[in-house]
């Protein structure tokens, strides 16, 4: 495995790189709490099934830097990875892969920039009109209390107080039978100053501003509710505290024909650390059919 870092519009983005230079790229995109870590078992997997497969420091994450435009808006996410295709060299049998906020950013990716990517696969984070109509129900607002306290002032003071302790809560609560033990060490370093604390919370805030703050990126933002017209495999977790399952509905309307829905069982938020082999092979096998 190398790193690397390159430029694009208002971040430089530090990303992991393993596989074969001629394979067929993988993009893996993480959310929050989590850094590159959260694909330790998946990396490997792709690897040996021949692919290419970057894992990026989403934008703010350390050691990717933060905006020099404050823009954590979802189509700047799908901006990244789009970018890191063409940094890379990627070509059409490229697949697009995230979780949480990296599964926001791989429904408008996919649909902004279909010529780049042959497949997708989503993970406990809906298509976003699935998530608007969940956003209408008390039981799912319960659950994303923690998206509205993080638009107050002092939340990174709160987030960073005892060590990050919040930040093992947050984990506790969303994969409550998952024994996470060192997973959140990686989190802290990816979350180690101020500045970088409030860039990944300001992915939270972007949600409530209705301002481009990249004008260039309008072509993406077209895309943020669009349908991927590629087949896109969506992975949802029984036990999920984050998302529950009943908020996830049913994802296939809002995806390309040959998509398809799983939900994994006796698992939670980071159901792919959760439970590993289930995962990798239904990912594994979607990518290959």
């Amino acid at each position: 495995m190398s790193s690397a870092q390159f430029s694009h519009n208002d971040v430089t983005l530090h990303y992991q790189l393993s596989g074969p230079e001629d394979g067929p790229l993988a993009v893996c995109l993480h959310g929050f709490p989590d850094s590159t870590q959260t694909f330790r078992h998946l990396a490997p997997a792709l690897v040996q099934q021949g692919y290419r497969v970057a894992v990026p420091s989403m934008r703010g994450y350390f050691p990717s830097s933060t905006s020099s435009l404050g823009d954590y808006s979802i189509a700047a996410l799908a901006s990244d990875a789009i970018a890191l295709h063409e940094h890379l060299g990627g070509d059409e049998r490229a697949v697009l892969i995230g979780h949480d906020w990296g599964a926001a950013a791989t429904y408008p990716a996919l649909s902004a920039a279909p010529e780049r990517w042959r497949r997708g696969v989503a993970m406990t984070v809906p298509p976003l009109m699935v998530m608007a109509t969940a956003f209408r129900t008390y039981s799912q607002l319960k659950l994303s209390w923690y998206m509205f306290f993080f638009q107050q002032s002092t939340a990174a003071d709160v987030v960073a107080a005892d060590s990050y302790s919040f930040i093992d809560d947050l984990w506790r609560d969303w994969s409550p039978n998952f024994d996470f033990g060192p997973e959140t060490s990686a989190v802290r370093e990816a979350l180690c100053d101020p500045e970088h604390l409030n860039a990944a919370l300001g992915y939270y805030r972007a949600m409530t501003s209705f301002t481009l703050l990249n004008p260039d990126l309008q072509w993406i933002q077209n895309h943020v509710i669009s349908t991927p017209p590629m087949p896109v495999l969506y992975l949802h977790a029984e036990n999920d505290g984050c998302i529950s399952q009943a908020s996830a509905s049913d994802p296939l309307p809002y995806l390309g024909a040959g998509s398809r829905y799983e939900v994994i069982k006796d698992a939670g938020h980071f159901l792919h650390l959760e439970r590993p082999d289930a995962v990798n092979k239904l990912i594994i096998d979607f990518l290959a059919s």
